[in-house]
């Protein structure tokens, strides 16, 4: 029987497994988890002849090398990076053949933060929840990989896409956030909401999957009594004691203590998945419908 299985060979700083999460459970204080960057991971997969909901890896920054045991087919989409099999440059963002034992290398993100490699018949660690997403923040899924993990792999389904290579976005030059105000806008000062609307933040080095930190002015409040803890949302923008707001990605909590000013358009947070550290962030408030 073939050998359906990927053997880890450099981690990277940080490689996680990765699908479209486990929604449905923050009554039991579990994130939804997932890839950061749902419509990059979706494209590898489709690349890789994969369905949309079978397990990729997220790699950060820096990237990862695997050695498949069986022959694969292979997409690497998100972050651009040099992608090799055997020392030799292939390509990225398109469907490449990877025979078996050689080694394949996604280098580190020239552009972007976050790189999704799908392979073909997914990867089928167990589900928990009924996702196979890492979770950090709960440590629900596989733990972040490591050098001399061995990964099992489904059988492929269909043929890869014929393709040569596939368009994505680049990443952002500035990061626009589109949000509707509240349900705690009513704690900041009138200045504080022109201040959050108005002037630029930048992207924090310190953000991570649970969510993205800015660096910028403060958000001064107009109440100062503590809040109760109430349920959190992807997307919800809060901000902590020290006025810096922070957006809630996929593993972010499910409830929090501090204000929420504004939530964040789900469809603007791919984007943040691969705004690098200093990237220009505005909030541009929309209306409710």
């Amino acid at each position: 029987m073939t050998d359906r299985a990927l053997a880890v060979v450099r981690a990277g700083a940080l490689t996680t497994v990765q699908d479209r999460g486990r929604p449905g459970h923050a009554h039991l204080g579990v994130p939804r988890s997932g890839a950061l960057d749902g419509p990059a991971a979706a494209l590898a997969n489709r690349l890789a002849g994969n369905p949309p909901e079978a397990a990729v890896l997220e790699t950060t920054l820096d990237g990862c090398a695997v050695r498949p045991r069986s022959a694969v087919i292979v997409a690497v989409t998100g972050a651009s990076c040099r992608v090799t099999v055997d020392g030799r440059p292939v390509a990225w963002s398109a469907p490449v053949s990877v025979p078996a034992g050689a080694l394949l290398d996604v280098g580190p993100a020239v552009t972007g933060v976050r790189s999704y490699m799908a392979v073909s018949g997914g990867i089928t660690v167990e589900p928990v929840l009924g996702s196979r997403s890492t979770d950090l923040l709960s440590g629900l899924g596989p733990a972040p990989l490591t050098d001399g993990t061995v990964l099992p792999l489904g059988s492929p389904r269909e043929p890869h896409a014929r393709v040569d290579v596939a368009p994505q976005p680049a990443p952002p030059a500035e990061l626009v956030l589109h949000v509707t105000l509240g349900p705690r806008d009513g704690w900041f000062t009138p200045e504080a909401l022109r201040t959050f609307t108005s002037r630029t933040f930048h992207v924090s080095p310190a953000g991570n999957r649970i969510g993205l930190r800015t660096s910028g002015p403060a958000l001064p409040r107009a109440r100062t009594d503590e809040l109760p803890s109430e349920g959190m949302v992807l997307g919800a923008v809060q901000v902590p004691p020290d006025g810096r707001p922070v957006v809630f990605l996929a593993d972010h909590p499910t409830t929090g203590g501090y204000p929420v000013i504004a939530v964040v358009r789900a469809t603007d947070l791919p984007a943040a998945a691969q705004a690098v550290p200093g990237t220009p962030v505005r909030f541009v408030a929309v209306r409710r419908r």
